[in-house]
Protein backbone atom coordinates (compact mmCIF):
# COMPACT_ATOMS: atom_id res chain seq x y z
CA UNK A 1 0.00 0.00 0.00
CA UNK A 2 1.29 3.46 -0.92
CA UNK A 3 0.39 6.78 0.65
CA UNK A 4 1.26 10.45 0.78
CA UNK A 5 1.21 12.88 3.68
CA UNK A 6 0.53 16.48 2.67
CA UNK A 7 2.09 18.65 5.35
CA UNK A 8 3.23 22.24 5.63
CA UNK A 9 6.85 21.04 5.33
CA UNK A 10 8.28 18.30 3.14
CA UNK A 11 10.34 15.36 4.37
CA UNK A 12 13.68 17.18 4.01
CA UNK A 13 12.51 20.09 6.21
CA UNK A 14 10.63 18.24 8.96
CA UNK A 15 11.37 19.59 12.40
CA UNK A 16 11.90 17.23 15.33
CA UNK A 17 8.74 18.58 17.01
CA UNK A 18 6.61 17.31 14.12
CA UNK A 19 5.83 14.29 16.29
CA UNK A 20 2.80 13.06 14.37
CA UNK A 21 4.53 13.07 10.98
CA UNK A 22 7.56 11.19 12.30
CA UNK A 23 5.32 8.62 14.00
CA UNK A 24 3.23 8.07 10.87
CA UNK A 25 6.36 7.53 8.77
CA UNK A 26 7.92 5.26 11.40
CA UNK A 27 4.86 3.03 11.81
CA UNK A 28 4.24 2.96 8.04
CA UNK A 29 7.62 1.21 7.62
CA UNK A 30 6.65 -1.33 10.27
CA UNK A 31 3.34 -1.92 8.48
CA UNK A 32 5.01 -2.37 5.05
CA UNK A 33 3.44 0.86 3.75
CA UNK A 34 5.34 3.15 1.39
CA UNK A 35 4.67 6.64 2.77
CA UNK A 36 6.06 9.92 1.39
CA UNK A 37 5.77 13.44 2.81
CA UNK A 38 5.15 16.44 0.54
CA UNK A 39 4.29 20.07 1.09
CA UNK A 40 1.66 21.90 -1.01
CA UNK A 41 4.25 24.12 -2.68
CA UNK A 42 5.82 21.04 -4.31
CA UNK A 43 2.65 20.43 -6.34
CA UNK A 44 1.57 21.79 -9.71
CA UNK A 45 -1.97 21.16 -10.96
CA UNK A 46 -3.36 21.24 -14.48
CA UNK A 47 -7.04 20.83 -15.24
CA UNK A 48 -7.02 18.38 -18.14
CA UNK A 49 -8.70 15.21 -19.31
CA UNK A 50 -5.31 13.49 -19.27
CA UNK A 51 -5.21 12.45 -15.63
CA UNK A 52 -1.62 11.21 -15.76
CA UNK A 53 -0.29 14.69 -16.53
CA UNK A 54 -2.68 16.67 -14.35
CA UNK A 55 -0.61 16.58 -11.17
CA UNK A 56 3.15 17.06 -10.86
CA UNK A 57 5.44 17.04 -7.83
CA UNK A 58 8.65 19.07 -8.14
CA UNK A 59 7.83 19.31 -11.85
CA UNK A 60 7.73 15.54 -12.35
CA UNK A 61 4.96 13.01 -12.83
CA UNK A 62 4.42 10.67 -9.87
CA UNK A 63 2.45 7.46 -9.66
CA UNK A 64 -0.70 8.20 -7.69
CA UNK A 65 -0.90 6.73 -4.16
CA UNK A 66 -3.64 4.56 -2.71
CA UNK A 67 -4.40 7.16 -0.03
CA UNK A 68 -3.48 10.66 1.14
CA UNK A 69 -3.30 11.98 4.70
CA UNK A 70 -3.67 15.79 4.75
CA UNK A 71 -2.02 16.98 7.98
CA UNK A 72 -2.51 20.76 7.86
CA UNK A 73 -5.77 21.08 9.79
CA UNK A 74 -6.84 24.67 10.40
CA UNK A 75 -3.79 25.85 8.42
CA UNK A 76 -5.10 24.32 5.19
CA UNK A 77 -4.87 26.96 2.47
CA UNK A 78 -7.03 27.28 -0.64
CA UNK A 79 -4.19 25.83 -2.71
CA UNK A 80 -3.83 22.84 -0.39
CA UNK A 81 -7.59 22.24 -0.58
CA UNK A 82 -7.37 22.40 -4.37
CA UNK A 83 -4.71 19.66 -4.30
CA UNK A 84 -6.88 17.43 -2.11
CA UNK A 85 -9.93 18.02 -4.34
CA UNK A 86 -7.85 17.20 -7.41
CA UNK A 87 -6.60 13.95 -5.89
CA UNK A 88 -10.17 13.02 -4.96
CA UNK A 89 -11.21 13.62 -8.58
CA UNK A 90 -8.48 11.22 -9.66
CA UNK A 91 -9.92 8.55 -7.37
CA UNK A 92 -7.41 8.79 -4.49
CA UNK A 93 -8.86 8.20 -1.01
CA UNK A 94 -8.17 11.24 1.19
CA UNK A 95 -8.34 10.97 4.97
CA UNK A 96 -10.06 13.38 5.56
CA UNK A 97 -11.99 14.66 2.55
CA UNK A 98 -11.59 18.21 1.24
CA UNK A 99 -15.22 18.95 2.13
CA UNK A 100 -14.89 17.85 5.75
CA UNK A 101 -11.56 19.69 6.18
CA UNK A 102 -13.08 22.92 4.84
CA UNK A 103 -16.16 22.52 7.04
CA UNK A 104 -14.21 21.93 10.26
CA UNK A 105 -11.76 24.73 9.48
CA UNK A 106 -14.67 27.18 9.80
CA UNK A 107 -15.54 26.87 13.50
CA UNK A 108 -18.79 28.80 13.19
CA UNK A 109 -20.04 26.69 10.28
CA UNK A 110 -19.16 23.50 12.17
CA UNK A 111 -21.09 24.75 15.21
CA UNK A 112 -24.08 25.60 13.01
CA UNK A 113 -24.13 22.05 11.60
CA UNK A 114 -23.89 20.46 15.06
CA UNK A 115 -26.63 22.70 16.47
CA UNK A 116 -28.85 21.89 13.49
CA UNK A 117 -28.49 18.20 14.41
CA UNK A 118 -29.58 19.05 17.97
CA UNK A 119 -26.20 18.16 19.47
CA UNK A 120 -25.16 20.00 22.68
CA UNK A 121 -22.82 22.90 21.92
CA UNK A 122 -21.95 26.14 23.77
CA UNK A 123 -23.93 29.19 22.62
CA UNK A 124 -21.91 30.82 19.84
CA UNK A 125 -22.10 34.28 18.30
CA UNK A 126 -20.42 35.89 15.26
CA UNK A 127 -18.79 39.26 15.92
CA UNK A 128 -19.31 42.32 13.74
CA UNK A 129 -17.56 45.62 14.32
CA UNK A 130 -18.28 47.84 16.12
CA UNK A 131 -19.25 45.23 18.71
CA UNK A 132 -22.44 45.79 20.67
CA UNK A 133 -21.13 44.84 24.11
CA UNK A 134 -24.56 45.10 25.75
CA UNK A 135 -25.94 42.63 23.21
CA UNK A 136 -23.07 40.21 23.89
CA UNK A 137 -23.75 40.45 27.61
CA UNK A 138 -27.41 39.69 27.02
CA UNK A 139 -26.94 36.85 24.53
CA UNK A 140 -23.76 35.13 25.79
CA UNK A 141 -22.79 36.70 29.11
CA UNK A 142 -19.40 37.12 30.79
CA UNK A 143 -16.86 35.59 31.07
CA UNK A 144 -16.86 34.88 27.34
CA UNK A 145 -14.50 32.86 25.15
CA UNK A 146 -13.17 34.76 22.12
CA UNK A 147 -12.02 32.69 19.12
CA UNK A 148 -10.70 33.28 15.64
CA UNK A 149 -12.64 31.34 13.00
CA UNK A 150 -9.57 29.20 12.26
CA UNK A 151 -7.02 28.00 14.77
CA UNK A 152 -5.53 24.91 16.36
CA UNK A 153 -3.67 23.78 19.50
CA UNK A 154 -5.32 26.58 21.47
CA UNK A 155 -4.02 29.40 19.25
CA UNK A 156 -6.44 32.24 18.63
CA UNK A 157 -8.50 31.49 21.77
CA UNK A 158 -8.88 34.02 24.61
CA UNK A 159 -10.98 34.38 27.74
CA UNK A 160 -12.47 37.78 28.55
CA UNK A 161 -13.45 37.66 32.20
CA UNK A 162 -15.36 40.93 32.36
CA UNK A 163 -17.34 43.36 30.22
CA UNK A 164 -14.55 45.95 30.41
CA UNK A 165 -11.81 43.48 29.51
CA UNK A 166 -13.86 42.27 26.55
CA UNK A 167 -14.53 45.81 25.33
CA UNK A 168 -10.79 46.62 25.42
CA UNK A 169 -9.96 43.46 23.45
CA UNK A 170 -12.59 44.19 20.79
CA UNK A 171 -11.35 47.76 20.36
CA UNK A 172 -7.79 46.47 19.94
CA UNK A 173 -8.83 43.92 17.30
CA UNK A 174 -10.96 46.47 15.45
CA UNK A 175 -8.09 48.98 15.40
CA UNK A 176 -5.55 46.46 14.10
CA UNK A 177 -7.71 44.25 11.88
CA UNK A 178 -11.29 45.45 11.41
CA UNK A 179 -11.98 42.61 8.94
CA UNK A 180 -11.00 39.88 11.43
CA UNK A 181 -13.45 37.01 11.70
CA UNK A 182 -14.17 36.49 15.39
CA UNK A 183 -16.69 34.30 17.19
CA UNK A 184 -17.76 34.40 20.82
CA UNK A 185 -18.59 31.28 22.77
CA UNK A 186 -20.30 30.62 26.07
CA UNK A 187 -17.81 29.97 28.88
CA UNK A 188 -18.58 26.61 30.51
CA UNK A 189 -17.39 27.12 34.07
CA UNK A 190 -17.35 23.43 35.01
CA UNK A 191 -14.75 22.83 32.30
CA UNK A 192 -12.34 25.60 33.29
CA UNK A 193 -8.83 24.33 32.48
CA UNK A 194 -9.96 20.82 31.57
CA UNK A 195 -11.71 18.96 28.79
CA UNK A 196 -11.82 15.60 27.03
CA UNK A 197 -10.08 14.68 23.78
CA UNK A 198 -11.61 11.69 22.02
CA UNK A 199 -9.87 10.20 19.01
CA UNK A 200 -12.28 8.68 16.49
CA UNK A 201 -11.37 6.51 13.52
CA UNK A 202 -13.92 5.19 11.05
CA UNK A 203 -16.86 5.99 13.30
CA UNK A 204 -15.30 4.39 16.40
CA UNK A 205 -14.06 6.11 19.55
CA UNK A 206 -10.66 4.45 19.92
CA UNK A 207 -9.19 6.53 22.77
CA UNK A 208 -10.16 9.17 25.32
CA UNK A 209 -8.08 11.30 27.64
CA UNK A 210 -8.80 14.11 30.06
CA UNK A 211 -6.60 17.15 29.60
CA UNK A 212 -6.06 19.31 32.67
CA UNK A 213 -4.03 22.48 33.14
CA UNK A 214 -4.41 22.31 36.96
CA UNK A 215 -5.81 25.83 37.02
CA UNK A 216 -2.78 27.39 35.34
CA UNK A 217 -4.68 28.12 32.13
CA UNK A 218 -8.34 28.14 31.12
CA UNK A 219 -7.29 26.20 27.98
CA UNK A 220 -6.61 22.48 28.33
CA UNK A 221 -4.38 21.87 25.30
CA UNK A 222 -1.44 19.54 25.94
CA UNK A 223 0.60 21.72 23.58
CA UNK A 224 -0.03 24.62 26.01
CA UNK A 225 1.26 22.65 29.01
CA UNK A 226 -1.80 20.70 30.17
CA UNK A 227 -1.36 17.11 31.32
CA UNK A 228 -3.25 14.18 29.84
CA UNK A 229 -4.56 11.10 31.61
CA UNK A 230 -6.81 8.19 30.59
CA UNK A 231 -10.56 8.70 30.88
CA UNK A 232 -13.20 5.98 30.45
CA UNK A 233 -15.31 6.11 27.28
CA UNK A 234 -18.86 6.19 28.61
CA UNK A 235 -21.84 5.62 26.28
CA UNK A 236 -22.56 9.38 26.32
CA UNK A 237 -18.96 10.28 25.44
CA UNK A 238 -18.83 7.68 22.68
CA UNK A 239 -22.16 8.80 21.21
CA UNK A 240 -21.25 12.51 21.23
CA UNK A 241 -17.81 11.89 19.69
CA UNK A 242 -18.93 9.50 16.96
CA UNK A 243 -22.00 11.58 16.10
CA UNK A 244 -19.87 14.71 15.79
CA UNK A 245 -17.37 12.97 13.51
CA UNK A 246 -20.17 11.48 11.43
CA UNK A 247 -22.14 14.72 11.06
CA UNK A 248 -18.97 16.59 9.98
CA UNK A 249 -17.88 13.77 7.64
CA UNK A 250 -14.60 13.03 9.42
CA UNK A 251 -13.09 9.54 9.07
CA UNK A 252 -10.27 10.48 11.46
CA UNK A 253 -10.96 13.14 14.06
CA UNK A 254 -10.07 14.62 17.41
CA UNK A 255 -13.28 15.61 19.19
CA UNK A 256 -13.06 17.97 22.18
CA UNK A 257 -15.80 17.80 24.82
CA UNK A 258 -16.35 20.27 27.65
CA UNK A 259 -17.45 19.15 31.10
CA UNK A 260 -20.96 20.51 31.76
CA UNK A 261 -21.97 19.40 35.25
CA UNK A 262 -22.94 15.73 34.84
CA UNK A 263 -22.89 15.88 31.04
CA UNK A 264 -20.82 17.32 28.19
CA UNK A 265 -20.90 19.93 25.44
CA UNK A 266 -19.09 19.68 22.11
CA UNK A 267 -16.33 22.28 21.99
CA UNK A 268 -14.95 21.57 18.52
CA UNK A 269 -13.67 18.95 16.08
CA UNK A 270 -10.21 18.67 14.54
CA UNK A 271 -9.60 17.21 11.08
CA UNK A 272 -5.85 16.75 11.65
CA UNK A 273 -5.64 15.97 15.38
CA UNK A 274 -2.36 15.75 17.21
CA UNK A 275 -1.78 12.58 19.18
CA UNK A 276 1.50 12.96 21.04
CA UNK A 277 -0.30 13.58 24.33
CA UNK A 278 -2.69 10.72 23.62
CA UNK A 279 0.09 8.19 23.00
CA UNK A 280 1.95 9.43 26.08
CA UNK A 281 -1.08 9.11 28.35
CA UNK A 282 -2.59 5.93 26.92
CA UNK A 283 -1.31 2.60 25.71
CA UNK A 284 -2.28 3.13 22.06
CA UNK A 285 -0.49 3.19 18.71
CA UNK A 286 -2.51 5.82 16.83
CA UNK A 287 -0.77 5.52 13.41
CA UNK A 288 -1.27 1.75 13.46
CA UNK A 289 -4.99 2.22 14.15
CA UNK A 290 -5.25 4.72 11.28
CA UNK A 291 -3.41 2.47 8.81
CA UNK A 292 -5.49 -0.57 9.75
CA UNK A 293 -8.65 1.45 9.12
CA UNK A 294 -7.34 2.58 5.71
CA UNK A 295 -6.50 -1.02 4.76
CA UNK A 296 -10.03 -2.12 5.62
CA UNK A 297 -11.56 0.91 3.91
CA UNK A 298 -9.64 0.24 0.68
CA UNK A 299 -9.58 -3.55 0.93
CA UNK A 300 -5.81 -3.63 0.44
CA UNK A 301 -4.06 -6.35 2.42
CA UNK A 302 -0.52 -7.64 2.03
CA UNK A 303 -0.11 -11.34 1.24
CA UNK A 304 0.84 -12.92 4.52
CA UNK A 305 2.97 -16.08 4.71
CA UNK A 306 1.31 -19.30 5.77
CA UNK A 307 0.66 -19.44 9.49
CA UNK A 308 3.76 -20.64 11.32
CA UNK A 309 1.81 -23.29 13.18
CA UNK A 310 0.49 -24.69 9.93
CA UNK A 311 4.03 -24.83 8.51
CA UNK A 312 5.33 -26.58 11.63
CA UNK A 313 2.42 -29.05 11.53
CA UNK A 314 3.30 -30.02 7.96
CA UNK A 315 6.96 -30.48 8.81
CA UNK A 316 6.44 -32.46 12.03
CA UNK A 317 5.11 -36.05 12.08
CA UNK A 318 1.48 -36.66 12.95
CA UNK A 319 0.63 -37.41 16.56
CA UNK A 320 -0.93 -40.71 15.44
CA UNK A 321 2.19 -41.75 13.55
CA UNK A 322 4.17 -44.39 15.47
CA UNK A 323 7.60 -43.37 16.65
CA UNK A 324 10.56 -44.90 14.87
CA UNK A 325 12.33 -47.64 16.80
CA UNK A 326 15.70 -46.79 18.22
Amino acid sequence: MRGWIIYKENASLLRQEAYEIHRLVEVAKEENIELEVFSPDQFDLTVTRDDEKSILIDGKKHELPDFVLPRMGAGTTYFALAIIRHLERLGVYCVNSSNSIETVKDKLFAQQILAQKNLPTPDTMLVKFPVNVALVERQIGFPVVVKTLSGSQGSGVFLSKSKGEFDDLMQLIEATNPKANIILQQFVKASHGRDLRIFTIGGRAVACMERNSNGENFKANVSAGAKGRPHPITPEIEWLATQTANVLGLDVAGIDLLFDQEHFKICEANSSPGFEGLETALDINVPKEIFHFIRIRLGIFDKMPMDTKQVDAKKSPSKTQPKAEA
